[in-house]
């Protein structure tokens, strides 16, 4: 179904290369869990790299090295920011390949993805996080991932209704941070879609949450489609005003991330958050919501986060 093997990539010496016949997935074990490499074959990574963090072990201060994570919310410091430089370990149980983290000494939350890849262009990602604290924690897991400069992340909004007596209360939110600007051009604002561009160089940073029922987020990076699909649960509550979607860019970088509902851990118990990634060639760059509709949602419609079941 997939190959699995150790190499040597950007400048660590213990990393491991995940592939099947069209797509491959590559991450350090010298480090916090980071998937650092994401792709078809011989292709474009379609993740971002930070260059002074490649290859570094061992540091005491936080890195963020580029690649897809898995934080745990409400986003606040120094909580978050807990330095990840420490080896994982890996191992392969059945069809899955699990990574395992140090468990945090300032938080007490232990980190593990697992990974699931088929014969297709799909990768299942299973986030964990674990309360190993003798009292109970809430949080919410978080799976950021930060994409290359120069695409376009696209969002649903909410379904849209002509006004109706039965259309009265609001579907949907915008979570705004201080330095939000919707006058930035980056931002565009249609009827069923808001599309953000990485534009290289920007002066100012840019973020926006909102809740996606319809549990797909996308970018498109020179023609590379990466979705990711998710699910919503309509009666969670999720961090920063019910945000399960979240986009933040600059003059580097775009991350694309998902949030799970925040949750209350007892001693010993985990929460998980499913992702299911799917890459697409040859897409068009659309403009407008008709365009994202003829050439972006057939590819999605048929997509789910539903993979066959796999086992930890």
């Amino acid at each position: 179904m997939y190959t699995v093997e150790q190499i040597a990539y950007g400048g660590w010496e213990h990393c491991y290369r995940v592939f099947n016949h069209e797509i491959e997935l590559i991450f350090p074990a010298d480090i916090g869990i980071r998937l650092i490499h994401v792709g078809f074959i011989g292709e474009t990574n379609l993740f971002h790299q930070v260059p002074e963090d490649l290859g570094r072990v061992m540091d005491e201060d936080y890195r963020f090295y580029g690649g897809h994570r898995l934080w745990h919310a409400p986003e606040h410091q120094p909580r978050t920011y807990h330095p990840d430089n420490h080896p994982i370990s890996v191992d392969y149980q059945g069809e899955l390949v699990r990574l395992t983290q140090p468990t945090e000494t300032s938080t007490g939350v232990k980190k593990t993805v697992l990974l699931h890849m088929d014969q297709t262009t799909r990768i299942r990602v299973i986030h964990r996080l674990t309360n190993t604290n003798l009292w109970p924690i809430t949080l919410a897991p978080w799976a950021l991932s930060v994409m290359r400069a120069g695409g376009m992340a696209i969002l649903p909004l909410p379904p849209r209704q002509p006004y109706s007596p039965e259309t009265l209360l609001p579907t949907g939110q915008l979570a705004l941070w201080s330095y939000t600007d919707l006058a930035d051009p980056r931002w565009t604002f249609g009827r069923s879609y808001l599309l953000a561009r990485q534009v290289p160089d920007a002066p100012t940073m840019q973020k926006i949450g909102l809740t996606v029922t319809s549990g797909w987020a996308a970018y498109l990076h020179q023609g590379t489609l990466f979705v990711k699909c998710f699910t919503h649960d309509p009666n969670g509550t999720y961090p920063d005003r019910n945000s399960n979607v979240e986009v933040y860019t600059d003059g580097t970088i775009l991350e694309l991330e998902t949030l799970g509902p925040l949750q209350t851990l007892a001693p010993g118990e985990s929460v998980e958050h499913i992702e299911t990634w799917q890459l697409f060639r040859n897409v068009p760059t659309p403009k407008d919501d008709a365009e994202i509709d003829r050439q972006i949602v057939p590819l999605i419609e048929g997509l789910s986060n539903d993979l066959p079941e796999v086992f930890d």
